[in-house]
C-alpha cells in the first residue's frame, strides 16, 4: 500500500488561480518557519468579525474546520490582538519534497465592506535541525509521532513486544493494521481505512513514518504520571507478510496540566521526564512563540525551572516580555496574561536511540484587577481643572467624558472648552490630560457666606472601551478647587479737579455681587444717563464721576472749598443686601457760584454777586427773604449762605409730581435796601414729591433723593448782569436724621409757615 500522494502541479496552479487577484494587504499576516512547523499570524484588525482558514493542494480547497484541523496537523490559536495557524511539516495538505522542503497553500477568508475576501498565502519552509529518530509533538489538538522508516533491531524485547507481535501473527490478512493499547488492555487490530474514518491519520513519507491523532480518541487512555495528568495514544502498526511480521510501534505522551496561577507574580506549567520509560531527559529548553532560549537567558528573564524527582516545573513571570496582555471586562476592568509556550525535551533511552518531545501550550493567567488612577493636578492659579487619568492600557481607549452629567465624546470638537491630550507612558500604557477651566457652563460653584469659602467641583466619569471588542467601563473621580477668604469688591479711588474716578480689578468671584450707586444698579445704560464716564473689560472696571453728577453729597462749603463724597455700594446678588462699600471724599476748589439742595432739608448757596458789586453791593450785607438770615461767608464778590429749607422765609409750592422751596438773596445799592424784586437772587430746590415722606402729617422733613438746585439772578444789563443761569447739583445720601419743621397749611398752592414766612 502507497503512505503519499502524488501531486499535480497542473491542477494545483488551477486551484491556487482563484485565489490569488486579491494581493495580501501589507501588515496583515505575518509568516515564518520553525524546526518542525510554519505559523501564519493574522492581524484581528485585518478582518471583520470571524476569519476562516483552506488548505489548498492538488485535490482541492479544503476548509480548516475544527475537527479537521486536529486530525490533519493543523491548529488555530485565538491570540490577544491576532490568530494564528500553526500547521505541521506533516499536515495534510502540505507539498513534502524529501522530508526538507515543505511548501504551504493557503486561503485566508475575511469579511471586508460586508463581503467575503478571499487570499491568497504560500510559504516553503525548511527545517533548520535534522530529524532525530523520534519525533513527538504535543500540540493544542492533537498528538502527532513520527519515527525513521528505517527500523534497526532494539537491544532486548519486552513482554508487551511479544503480546502485540501474537496478535500480529495471528493476522489473516497481509494489510497493515493498527492495532491500539490502552492502559493494560489491548484492543482489537483495525484497517488503515476504517482508522482514517475515526480521525487517525497514518502516513510514510520519504524517510519517516507518520502518525497522528486528535485528543480525547476512544482508543487512548489518560492517567497520571508523578502528579502530572497525562494523555497517552499507544497504537502499533503491523504488517504480516508469509512468516514475517513488520511491526511499528508508535507511542505518543503529552502532559495535559493546563497551568496554573500561583498569586506571586508566576504562570506555573509541569509535566514529567516519565513520559517515555526507559528514557533518561538529556536536555530541557523553553521557549515562546516557537522559538527557543537557552536556559542562562531563561533565568536572566526570570523563569524558573525546577525538577521535583521527575517531575518538571517551569515558573513564568506574569509580565515576561513574552507575554501577551489583554484587557477585560466584567464590571471593572480586569487583564489576563497569555503565554505561547513551547517546550522541547530531548529523551534517549537504553539503546541511545534520541526522541525529542515538543509540547506547545497556550497558558493564561486568571484575571487579575487592574487599576485605573486618575491625578488631580489642578493649580489654582490657572483656574483650570486639571486631570490625568493614567495607567490605561495600550488597548483600551478613551471614547467619552462626562462632565457633571454633560457628555463629550472623544475627540473633542475644536470649539469646546475643554481639551482632552492623550499621553503615552514607557511602561506599555497611556494617559489622558483632561482640561476644564473653572468658568465653564459644566463646572459647579457654590459659595459659602458664613465660612467666605468659594468651592468649584466637578464630577468626572471617563468612558473607557476595550478594543477591538468595543467592550466598555467606566472610572469615576470627583475633584474639587477651594477658594478660601473670598472677600466682595473693593475700588481704588483717587481724586480729580474734575470729579472722583474709581477702579476695581476684576477677581473670578465678584460675579457673586452687584455694583450699585444707591438703589440703582450700575449698568452702562445707567452711566449714560447720569453722565458717568465708565470703560469695563475683562481686567477692569474704570469709573469715573463727574462732579454735580447724580449720587454725590457736599459738605463743609465755604467760599474757599467744600468736599465732595461719593459712595459705591456692593449688594449680594441674590438677596441686594448691602454688603460692602467704597466711600470717597475730595476736596474741590469752590466755583464762583454753587447751590446744594441736601436730602435731610438743607439749602446751600454760593452766588456771584460781581456784576453788582460796581454799584455799591456790599455781599457781607445780603439776606435772605428773613433779613436775619445773612450769609454765613462772604467776600468781595461772593456770599455762601446754608439753612434749612423751611426757615429764613422760604416759600413752599406744591406743583405737579414735585415740591419747590424757594428764597431770595437781598442786597442793598449805596447803601439802601432795595424792594425791587427784580434787583433780588432767587435760589430754590426742587424735589420730587413721591421721594417725600409723611410730608403733611409730621413736623420733619425726609427725602429718598437731593433735591434740585437753580439760582436765578435778575437782569441788569447796565451792569452787564446776565439773564438768570442755573446750576442743577443733585445729590445721593442716604436718608438723613428727619429734621422737624412747623405744620404748613395749603393756599393757592403756596406754602406759607407761621410768623412772618413771606
Amino acid at each position: 500500500m502507497t503512505f503519499g500522494f502524488c501531486l499535480s502541479v497542473t491542477l494545483l496552479l488551477l486551484v491556487w488561480s482563484t485565489a490569488k487577484c486579491v494581493p495580501v494587504p501589507d501588515g496583515a499576516v505575518h509568516m515564518e518557519c520553525h524546526d518542525r512547523y510554519f505559523k501564519m499570524a493574522v492581524d484581528l484588525s485585518f478582518a471583520e468579525g470571524e476569519l476562516r482558514f483552506e488548505a489548498v493542494d492538488e485535490t482541492g480547497v479544503h476548509p480548516i474546520l475544527k475537527q479537521y484541523a486536529a486530525k490533519c496537523g493543523y491548529s488555530i490559536v485565538p491570540l490577544p490582538g491576532h490568530v494564528e495557524l500553526r500547521a505541521s511539516y506533516f499536515s495534510c495538505h502540505t507539498d513534502n519534497k524529501g522530508d526538507q522542503v515543505f511548501t504551504f497553500n493557503f486561503n485566508l477568508i475575511v469579511m471586508h465592506e460586508g463581503r467575503e475576501v478571499t487570499y491568497a498565502v504560500s510559504k516553503t519552509c525548511s527545517p533548520s535541525l535534522p530529524w532525530s529518530p523520534r519525533e513527538v509533538t504535543c500540540e493544542l489538538n492533537y498528538m502527532e509521532v513520527s519515527v525513521r522508516s528505517e527500523v534497526s533491531c532494539p537491544s532486548g524485547t519486552k513482554k508487551d513486544d511479544w503480546n502485540s507481535l501474537k496478535a500480529a501473527h495471528s493476522s489473516t490478512t497481509s494489510d497493515w493494521q493498527v492495532m491500539f493499547h490502552r492502559a493494560e488492555e489491548q484492543l482489537l487490530p483495525m484497517n488503515l481505512s476504517e482508522a482514517r474514518k475515526q480521525d487517525y491519520v497514518l502516513d510514510l513519507t520519504d524517510g519517516r513514518l507518520l502518525f497522528r491523532t486528535p485528543y480525547g480518541q476512544p482508543e487512548s487512555f489518560s492517567t497520571e504520571v508523578d502528579g502530572v495528568p497525562v494523555e497517552v495514544v499507544h497504537a502499533t502498526l503491523f504488517s504480516r507478510q508469509s512468516w514475517v511480521v513488520l511491526m511499528v510501534d508508535m507511542v505518543a505522551a503529552c502532559s495535559m496540566f493546563e497551568g496554573s496561577y500561583d498569586h506571586s507574580g508566576y504562570v506555573v506549567w509541569k509535566t514529567t521526564a516519565a513520559l517515555y520509560p526507559s528514557h533518561d531527559a538529556t536536555q530541557i529548553n523553553i521557549g515562546f512563540n516557537g522559538r527557543l532560549v537557552t536556559q542562562p537567558t531563561a533565568m536572566e528573564r526570570g523563569y524558573i525551572i525546577d525538577k521535583d524527582n521527575s517531575t518538571i516545573l517551569i515558573s513564568i513571570p506574569y509580565n515576561a516580555e513574552e507575554a501577551q496582555r489583554k484587557s477585560f471586562v466584567t464590571g471593572d476592568l480586569y487583564e489576563y496574561y497569555t503565554f505561547n509556550f513551547y517546550l522541547e525535551q530531548i529523551l534517549v533511552d537504553d539503546d541511545h536511540v534520541e526522541t525529542r518531545v515538543q509540547s506547545h501550550r497556550t497558558l493564561v493567567t486568571s484575571l487579575l484587577p487592574h487599576a485605573v488612577f486618575s491625578d488631580n493636578l489642578t493649580v489654582l492659579e490657572e483656574r483650570i481643572f486639571s486631570v490625568y487619568l493614567r495607567d490605561v492600557p495600550e488597548d483600551v481607549e478613551l471614547a467619552a467624558v462626562q462632565l457633571n452629567g454633560h457628555e463629550f465624546t472623544i475627540p473633542l470638537t475644536n470649539a469646546s472648552m475643554h481639551t482632552v491630550t492623550e499621553v503615552v507612558q514607557p511602561n506599555s500604557t497611556h494617559g489622558y490630560s483632561l482640561r476644564v477651566p473653572f468658568d465653564s457652563p459644566v463646572v459647579i460653584n457654590k459659595f459659602s457666606k458664613e465660612d467666605a469659602v468659594f468651592q468649584y467641583s466637578l464630577d468626572i466619569i471617563f468612558t473607557l472601551t476595550v478594543m477591538p471588542e468595543n467592550e466598555p467601563f467606566y472610572h469615576l473621580t470627583s475633584v474639587v478647587a477651594l477658594f478660601t477668604d473670598v472677600s466682595s469688591p473693593v475700588f481704588d479711588a483717587v481724586c480729580s479737579e474734575s470729579g472722583i474716578s474709581f477702579k476695581l480689578d476684576h477677581q473670578p468671584f465678584h460675579y457673586l455681587w452687584e455694583i450699585s450707586i444707591g438703589s440703582d444698579l450700575l449698568t452702562s445704560e445707567l452711566a449714560a444717563q447720569h453722565g458717568y464716564i465708565m470703560s469695563n473689560s475683562s481686567q477692569s472696571l474704570l469709573l469715573h464721576v463727574p462732579l454735580f453728577t447724580h449720587g454725590y453729597e457736599y459738605k463743609n462749603v465755604t467760599l474757599k472749598e467744600y468736599f465732595g463724597t461719593f459712595e459705591i455700594l456692593v449688594r449680594d446678588h441674590e438677596t441686594s443686601e448691602i454688603q460692602s462699600s467704597t466711600v470717597k471724599t475730595c476736596p474741590f476748589n469752590t466755583t464762583t457760584e454753587l447751590i446744594v439742595c441736601s436730602t435731610d432739608g438743607r439749602m446751600t448757596v454760593v452766588a456771584d454777586l460781581s456784576p453788582v458789586v460796581s454799584s455799591g453791593v456790599i455781599p457781607a450785607r445780603t439776606s435772605l427773604i428773613r433779613e436775619h438770615c445773612g450769609p454765613i461767608e462772604a467776600d468781595n464778590t461772593r456770599v455762601l449762605f446754608s439753612f434749612p429749607l423751611h426757615t429764613c422765609g422760604s416759600i413752599i409750592k406744591v406743583g405737579r409730581g414735585n415740591v419747590t422751596y424757594r428764597n431770595e438773596i437781598s442786597y442793598n445799592k449805596n447803601n439802601a435796601v432795595s424792594t425791587n424784586t427784580s434787583e433780588r437772587v432767587t435760589v430754590q430746590c426742587t424735589y420730587p414729591l413721591a421721594g417725600l415722606h409723611r410730608l403733611f402729617s409730621v413736623f420733619r422733613f425726609e427725602s429718598d433723593a437731593a433735591g434740585v438746585g437753580s439760582i436765578n439772578y435778575p437782569a441788569q444789563p447796565q451792569t452787564g448782569l446776565h439773564s438768570p443761569k442755573t446750576r442743577y447739583l443733585p445729590v445721593f445720601h442716604p436718608r438723613a436724621q428727619n429734621v422737624r419743621f412747623p405744620r404748613v397749611q395749603h393756599n393757592s398752592g403756596v406754602i406759607r409757615g407761621p410768623n412772618g414766612w413771606s
